[in-house]
């Protein structure tokens, strides 16, 4: 199966479409003309039959194309797909990397993670069904232990991790 460049791609899909517009104005003009007898001078049946011809090549090589590219798109959002999980599971890894680093108990563990989801304390609380103070004191413990001073600053932490790699 060929495997196009982008730049191609396109090229290759605006003549395409160019194409279709050029002979879909010939039959829209030719219907016109017999409807409304817009034609002056009368159309030979060889040129009428050639240039269908034509048109049918022109949509089967259209269509084919159209499927190639499809191919190419539904190849390249899969491969997109792939390396978002390889993303995630190397985010998730680092999360847990420093989450040991810096000695996190199971429970603070959780929390941080909840944290870096975007969760406040109170959704927190109500997911792990504890109180919001003790919630507190994890999300405490967790800045303390990774020398945080905030939820953004945990967050940015991970980016420039993330980013530097």
């Amino acid at each position: 199966m060929p495997k196009f460049k982008p730049h191609a791609d396109k090229l290759l899909l605006g003549s395409i479409v160019l194409l279709q517009l050029v002979f879909s104005g010939f039959f829209i003009f030719d219907l016109g003309s017999e409807v409304f007898g817009w034609r002056s001078l009368p159309m030979s049946w060889e040129f009428h039959e050639a240039v269908q011809l034509i048109t049918i090549a022109a949509l089967l090589l259209g269509s084919g194309l159209g499927i190639i590219a499809y191919r190419n798109l539904a190849r390249q959002r899969k491969e997109m797909n792939r390396q978002m999980l390889v993303a995630r599971n190397a985010f998730h890894e680092l999360i847990q990397q420093s989450f040991t680093e810096w000695g996190l108990t199971p429970s603070e563990r959780d929390v941080g993670l909840f944290m870096l989801k975007g969760l406040s304390n109170a959704e927190i609380a109500e997911v792990r069904g504890k109180s919001i103070g003790t919630i507190k004191a994890q999300v405490n413990a967790v800045f303390r232990k990774a020398g945080a001073n905030g939820r953004a600053q945990l967050v940015s932490m991970f980016m420039e991790d993330l980013i530097a790699e």
